[in-house]
């Protein structure tokens, strides 16, 4: 797709897709240090190559608007407005963090900003998203809901029992399907039959396939997608072809035996969202190159300031033991 043209009025948010995309691959590339230092608890799961999905989609929402998250949920959270700090102190396990430091990286919300939260059950979040629509319309609210999940979590039944209700009631959820070709540790062609897309139709849903990596596109479909559900004419289903750049998980690192170095050289090279989007804002006469990389130390630097703060952030106190925990 030709990238467009320079006017007015996207100058601004092309800047702001570009800055938010930064952000999470600035985020990313901190929590993988904090894991190989061992200075944090727990896996982790990294967005790095995603992240025009996440923006392109988060900057077609509100405030007001929702979203679910997966176990690779970071980018999503960044990009619905999350603060560094807050984030690493979750990931840390300190008091300040969205969750008091009680959900970590795969449990991480950010209910300020509609985000409802990561999920490390694989398609967990669908059900969740799809009772949040529910909510929104018989409440007579406009606001929308994405869920956002990956290719594995196709073969989950929830997922086609929320289909079938989002179609029967028309209701405003958008399916976001980040197929970033592998289910962890095996390709998505050998785990999923047929189509992907053709699942939601099977249910009359429409469904659109895009290239995840450009976040113009990405933006485009989601502005269009997000303002049809406001009037009532939703569930829509997107697939989004993109790809991970690190392994399955932080621990993950010699990945020979699912793929190759020579696959994981060519999306880096050819197909990065953020350098492909950085061409564009140049090409365009929107950032200077001085600007550009301006922008990239000024948010690399905020990311590590706040890596520096989580650590030495405290942790809550042990009373809070049993506090947030529910019992039927």
């Amino acid at each position: 797709m030709p990238a467009k043209s320079k006017t007015p009025s996207n100058t601004e948010s092309y800047l702001q897709m570009y800055r938010q995309m930064v952000r999470i691959r600035a985020f990313e590339d901190q929590a993988n240090k904090l894991y190989l230092s061992a200075k944090m608890p727990g896996l982790t799961h990294m967005y790095s190559g995603e992240e025009a999905v996440a923006v392109g989609i988060c900057e077609a929402l509100t405030n007001e608007d929702r979203i679910t998250s997966t176990h690779r949920g970071h980018g999503h959270c960044v990009a619905k407005g999350a603060d560094f700090k807050a984030m690493f102190c979750e990931l840390l396990g300190k008091e300040e963090g969205y969750c008091r430091g009680k959900g970590g990286s795969m449990h991480i919300a950010d209910q300020s900003h509609g985000n409802l939260g990561a999920n490390a059950i694989v398609g967990g979040s669908m059900g969740i998203a799809t009772g949040s629509a529910l909510r929104a319309k018989l409440q007579g609210s406009d606001d929308v809901t994405v869920c956002f999940f990956g290719d594995g979590a196709t073969a989950q039944g929830l997922m086609y029992e929320v289909m079938n209700m989002a179609a029967l009631w028309k209701l405003p959820v958008i399916y976001a399907c980040e197929n970033n070709g592998y289910s962890e540790y095996t390709k998505t062609e050998e785990i999923a039959a047929g189509s992907i897309t053709a699942r939601a139709e099977a249910f009359g849903i429409e469904a659109f396939k895009v290239d995840g990596q450009d976040v113009l596109a990405v933006n485009d479909l989601s502005q269009s997608l997000v303002a049809r559900c406001r009037k009532g004419e939703g569930p829509f289903f997107i697939e989004l072809e993109t790809y991970r750049y690190h392994g399955h998980h932080v621990g993950d690192i010699n990945r020979e035996y699912y793929r190759s170095k020579e696959e994981e050289t060519d999306w880096k090279t050819n197909r990065d969202p953020i350098t492909r989007f950085r061409a564009t804002l140049l090409e365009q006469g929107i950032v200077t190159e001085e600007q550009v990389e301006a922008i990239n130390a000024e948010i690399a630097q905020d990311a590590a300031d706040a890596v520096a703060y989580a650590l030495e952030a405290p942790y809550p106190d042990v009373s809070e033991v049993d506090m947030h925990v529910y019992a039927a």
